[in-house]
């Protein structure tokens, strides 16, 4: 468990450092201009570093200590790392797709790795009892959740990129430990094959499970509150650099000298 309690020492740190500054976030967070046109594709772990607040924060710590040290200590240390990060990468690759439209969108957060844990442990050991029911009970209620999410245009979390990061998690789960295939197939295919069938017709069929025409990704996610507003910071510092560059330093106001200096200490 040594792996996992050191994963979420960093996490904290640096979600820590991301509450007090809004350029450190804005360095580091997913971004869908910054990974499409400029090929930040660092973008895609270090936003799982980072998170919106402490309730945020904590919550995810708690889900990865409980699934991170089982699988760490079930799989070794190795495996829970490939797990954890292709997760993360796979679960946020899912979000870039279905936002490729939407330079603007922007995400932080390690809950897609963590759902990546949470079906892994589900592939390898699917009688093992989640909130008092089966694990490939709780997959599948989980699928069905989402389906439910969608259509109802929740928006307190990022379910799709869970989703997919889950998936992938399971996926590498079991090319790892392929034996479990063998020994536990129905329920794996159980929570599977509806979870891609449901991912397809996201990116290709939105229209079948919204509610309404309107595209629910055109809404920003409670996940996702660090998002359209931060953006705008890398804006105004390039204004300040202009005024600067034409007037001086002495024609800025108190404001924009404190933006200026909080991203300069960001550099």
């Amino acid at each position: 468990m040594y792996v996992t309690i050191a994963l979420i020492i960093i996490t904290i740190i640096t979600s820590y450092k991301g509450f007090k500054n809004e350029f450190f976030i804005n360095q580091y967070s997913f971004q869908v201009d910054k990974i499409q046109y400029h090929k930040e594709y660092y973008r895609l772990l270090t936003s799982g570093f980072l998170h919106v607040n402490w309730i945020h924060l904590l919550v995810n710590m708690f889900v990865l200590y409980s699934f991170g040290s089982g699988i760490e200590g079930a799989t070794g240390i190795l495996p829970m790392l490939v797990i954890y990060f292709t997760s993360l990468a796979g679960g946020n690759l899912l979000a870039l797709l279905l936002h490729k439209h939407q330079s603007y969108y922007s995400s932080i957060g390690a809950s897609g790795a963590i759902s990546g844990l949470v079906f892994a442990t589900i592939a390898l050991f699917p009688q093992l009892k989640i909130l008092f029911i089966p694990g490939w009970m709780f997959g599948v209620a989980y699928v069905l959740y989402t389906l439910y999410a969608i259509r109802s245009q929740r928006q307190d979390v990022g379910h799709a990129a869970h989703l997919g990061g889950g998936l992938v998690g399971m996926a590498f789960a079991l090319m790892m430990f392929p034996g479990t295939l063998v020994n536990n197939w129905l329920p794996i295919l159980c929570i599977f094959l509806p979870a891609v069938a449901l991912i397809f017709i996201m990116v290709y069929k939105p229209e079948l499970i919204l509610v309404n025409k309107n595209d629910v990704y055109q809404q920003l996610t409670y996940e996702d509150k660090y998002n359209l507003h931060k953006h705008t910071s890398q804006s105004e510092i390039d204004k300040i650099l202009e005024k600067v560059h034409e007037r001086g330093m002495k024609s800025l106001t108190k404001k924009e000298k404190e933006l200026l200096k909080q991203y300069a200490d960001s550099q």
